[in-house]
């Protein structure tokens, strides 16, 4: 099996887009938008069109447009086109092929990223059915069903080999064991050839009275009697009352716009941390990146707060696109409903909105660490004097050992995290192998020493230290993002931000170096 990763590309041959230059007019008229949007969209279909051009040129390939469909083209808020391109062989999906083409502002192409796997010699007919495969999946689950199977033929590299495979995705999130697994199940023999575990853990204004972040101001909506917790400014986010159970649910509801007690004799305290965390979500990444909810349209989620009897739990799921917290056991943790917490879980439903990283291997530490981020970075956003920012992880719902989760200052400190790759081992569970990804970032953001390597780096700040990963993350990375990828990733988005000869650039190549990433 060949895997050419595409990481940076320079192009011998420069497709144009003739982007036409847009000038910022305070007395700009309706007309002049109009232009704009009739640009952007003129980009967007000359990136749809020269992609399959620039990815034949770099890869030699005669018949591109069979073996490769656009997902989705957009142009970024520098004004730059990209899209993202699926492998595919005879119509069938090749897992983790994907390519994404980049292109400057000028309209030329600047780079290719993501992963092409050549010479794929595999029958694309299946000797088993869907059924049979869904059957397989749900014997190996060996618990309950909260939602309908999902299903798809694919084409699963693996040990130098190519199957034809269905990826059967089995969900149980209403249990007191909630698990998502992803199984991929030979369409040939029926067998598990690889499993994985996908479920992601970790209007009116009333007054909040919450467990950790004192009395704020939580968006609520009026109702007949009282009023809902329930945000109609952010999408319609709500939150609801799990009752201690795992199914069903309540939404919260009150008759003074008055919520919690500020302890855990009122339900309503814990919802109040869940609901304004999702909030502040929310508001970071509309105001620092410029997105509009996890699926960048507007939408909101929903959390379901008590879940299960002294769960020690927090969890993203797609299937119902909601956030789960459980309210610990007292012993090792206390309701997981804390803003780091939150914001956590919600970076996970934008990761799979974006790069969709791979919950296992080396793209799930990633895939957790981009969740560490940009949860201390809500939690410095909020700038809440009860909770304010640090590089902790958890700090406010644990009980056991440092009283926090993950440090991302020290991530080795709880004796299982890594900070240096040298110590990255296949397998390796993704909430410990994500510790590189959040040592990166904080020695890029405040700069210091890398304990395991004792290179020292300066720090460019914390505010553009997250421009840069989240430019990477829904610029440059995709489901199969290794380290060594991401590396390239925010080194281009570095350059994109910043310049190719800045001073940016340059820490973020020797950050990655300390952490042993080249």
């Amino acid at each position: 099996m060949k895997k050419l990763s595409a990481l940076i590309f320079t192009v011998a041959v420069i497709v144009s887009l003739s982007f036409i230059s847009v000038t910022n007019n305070p007395q700009a008229n309706s007309k002049g938008t109009n232009t704009f949007d009739a640009q952007k969209e003129y980009a967007l279909t000359q990136a749809r069109n020269n992609s399959f051009s620039a990815v034949a040129a770099q890869y030699g390939i005669d018949n591109v447009e069979r073996q490769f469909h656009i997902k989705e083209a957009f142009v970024d808020d520098l004004n730059m086109a990209h899209a993202r391109l699926d492998q595919h062989v005879n119509g069938v999906k090749v897992f983790q092929g994907e390519l994404i083409t980049h292109f400057d502002v000028n309209g030329n192409l600047s780079s290719i990223t993501g992963d092409y796997y050549k010479n794929i010699n595999v029958s694309t007919r299946p000797k088993i059915s869907q059924l049979e495969a869904i059957s397989s999946a749900i014997t190996e689950f060996k618990q309950g069903l909260s939602h309908e199977p999902t299903v798809e033929l694919m084409i699963f590299p693996q040990n130098n080999k190519f199957h034809l495979a269905y990826r059967v995705e089995v969900t149980d999130i209403n249990s007191d064991n909630p698990a998502a697994r992803v199984y991929f199940i030979s369409a040939k023999t029926g067998k598990v050839l690889f499993q994985y575990d996908n479920l992601e853990t970790a209007g009116v204004v009333g007054t909040g009275r919450s467990l950790y972040l004192g009395t704020v101001s939580i968006n609520t909506n009026s109702v007949t009697g009282g009023f809902q917790m329930r945000d109609t400014t952010r999408g319609n986010t709500y939150t609801t009352n799990m009752n201690n159970r795992t199914s069903g649910g309540t939404i919260f509801s009150d008759a003074d716009n008055v919520w919690g007690n500020s302890a855990t004799s009122d339900a309503a305290s814990a919802a109040v941390d869940a609901h304004v965390g999702v909030q502040y979500t929310f508001d970071y990444f509309k105001n620092v990146h410029g997105r509009n909810g996890i699926a960048n349209n507007g939408a909101g989620s929903y959390n379901r707060v008590h879940y299960s009897n002294r769960y020690n739990n927090a969890f993203w799921s797609d299937s119902c696109f909601c956030m789960t917290f459980g309210d610990g056991d007292g012993a090792s943790f206390r309701p997981l409903t804390s803003l780091d917490v939150a914001a956590h879980e919600m970076s996970h439903g934008v990761t799979s909105r974006t790069a969709r990283l791979v919950y296992s291997g080396e793209s799930g530490g990633l895939n957790e660490g981009t969740s560490d981020i940009f949860g201390s970075a809500t939690e410095f956003f909020a700038n809440n004097s009860a909770d304010p920012g640090d590089y902790l992880i958890g700090e406010k719902i644990t009980l056991f050992g440092n009283r926090y989760l993950r440090s991302m200052s020290n991530p080795r400190i709880d004796g299982r995290s890594i900070d240096h790759y040298s110590q990255y081992t296949s397998g390796m569970d993704v909430h410990y192998s994500s510790g590189l990804a959040n040592h990166f970032f904080y020695l890029l953001s405040e700069g210091g020493t890398n304990r395991t390597s004792g290179q020292t780096v300066t720090g460019i700040s914390r505010a553009k230290a997250e421009k840069i990963w989240y430019r990477a993350l829904t610029v440059y990375m995709t489901s199969g993002t290794n380290y060594a990828a991401a590396r390239v990733a925010t080194l281009n988005a570095a350059s994109n931000l910043y310049g190719a000869t800045s001073a940016e650039r340059n820490a973020v190549a020797a950050t990655w170096t300390a952490c042993g990433v080249n």
